[in-house]
């Protein structure tokens, strides 16, 4: 089975309703919960510590609300210091080569804000577009997201609804039951999932 391996990073998790509910409900096995903001309080990451733990898994997920049409700033200093020339890209950078990728995130807007002829006039893909292409970079492949759209009016019964299905995501995942390469034809890994679902899955 697959390992995966959560990067999490949210810069308000006392304050957080939906992500604090998400990371109660990961699976126990086959998936690693890494906190980088309890573990790095102040950005000073151990990058040796980092890049075993992505030699280690098979499957890396960037959890985070979505902040500004970006990630979290963690992110980005974990990119600048993990991701080093010469191991993670270049000639001679194959550490990461086959391993896959996908970001998952959470957005205060509703999912038709996110088309071009919506509010925010670009899609969710277009805004990772610079984490995709980090991630291409580094000889990995990068999954359609899974994306949480809506959380600043959800209730707590919608957020027990979201967490259910981020935690089947996660175990479906885990377990190897998701036809990656067929998941590749849709925008996000929610439609994926529904999808096969709706079709019984092929493995």
């Amino acid at each position: 089975m697959p390992k995966t391996l959560i990067l999490f990073a949210h810069p308000a998790f006392e304050r957080s309703r939906v992500h604090r509910r998400l990371v109660h409900l990961v699976p126990d096995t086959g998936v690693t919960f890494h906190d980088l903001y309890e573990r790095y309080p102040d950005f000073s990451i151990d990058v040796e510590v980092e890049q075993k733990l992505l030699l280690d898994h098979d499957l890396i997920v960037l959890q985070h609300p979505f902040f500004w049409y970006s990630t979290p700033p963690m992110i980005k200093q974990w990119e600048d210091l993990v991701l080093e020339h010469g191991w993670a890209y270049g000639s001679s950078g194959t550490a990461l080569r086959g391993k896959r990728a996908l970001s998952l995130i959470s957005t205060g807007g509703r999912a038709e804000a996110y088309e071009p002829d919506g509010y925010n006039r670009f899609t969710i893909r277009q805004f990772l577009a610079p984490i995709e292409q980090t991630v291409r970079l580094c000889g990995m492949e990068y999954l359609p997201p899974y994306v949480i759209h809506g959380t600043h009016r959800m209730s707590e019964s919608d957020i027990e609804v979201e967490a259910g299905k981020y935690s089947e995501a996660l175990r479906l995942l885990a377990e190897d039951r998701i036809d990656l390469d067929q998941a590749m034809d849709h925008v996000t890994l929610n439609d994926a999932i529904v999808s096969q679902q709706s079709e019984g899955w092929s493995r």
